[in-house]
């Protein structure tokens, strides 16, 4: 299959992918959203498709599912979720292209993309919250993006590493530089 064609058919997986496993996580409620469901479907395109395809993908895919489903509401957590997913997507594909390294090169992506999204999504949020008059403190950023998120970063830190080495191994990925 053309690169082109592959990176076509497997962005609109991973959309669909993160349109749909939110409903997974929501069956457990006391953890569900904190799992970040759509955050993983994301990270794995920057990884698999490029930069180009995981920020098109990042950006897409919270505002389609809002505007879809009603959750996550539009403003303010869809549209910060799209600047944050958007990050991951472009610095997962760019750094784990420019980097050079083994397997632990998806970890070291995967941190610093994980960094660099989080700071966005706390950029945006105190953006959009001041443009309606409200408030985003030091304090909600540090619940919302690092204290709430730790089962989901864990998750992310376990499954995205294992799936991808598996991938490569099987030949299925090529993707490795």
């Amino acid at each position: 299959m053309k690169k082109t064609t592959r990176q076509i058919v497997l962005s609109g997986l991973f959309i669909a992918l993160g349109l749909l496993m939110p409903f997974l996580t929501a069956q457990i409620p006391t953890i569900g959203s904190r799992l970040l469901p759509m955050h993983i479907p994301i990270l794995i395109c920057g990884f698999v498709c490029g930069w180009r395809s995981g920020l098109l993908v990042g950006l897409v895919t919270p505002l389609l599912r809002s505007v879809l489903f009603g959750m996550p509401p539009m403003f303010p957590v869809a549209i910060a979720m799209a600047f944050e997913l958007g990050t991951y997507g472009f610095i997962t594909g760019l750094l784990y292209e420019k980097l050079k390294g083994g397997q632990f090169k998806i970890i070291l992506v995967l941190i610093l993309a994980m960094i660099a999204g989080r700071i966005t999504w706390g950029i945006a949020m105190f953006a959009l919250l001041n443009l309606d008059h409200g408030t985003f403190t030091l304090t909600m950023f540090v619940n919302g993006a690092w204290i709430n998120a730790i089962p989901g970063i864990i998750l992310q830190l376990l499954f995205i590493p294992t799936l991808l080495i598996s991938l490569q191994r099987a030949k299925v990925l090529e993707y490795e530089q």
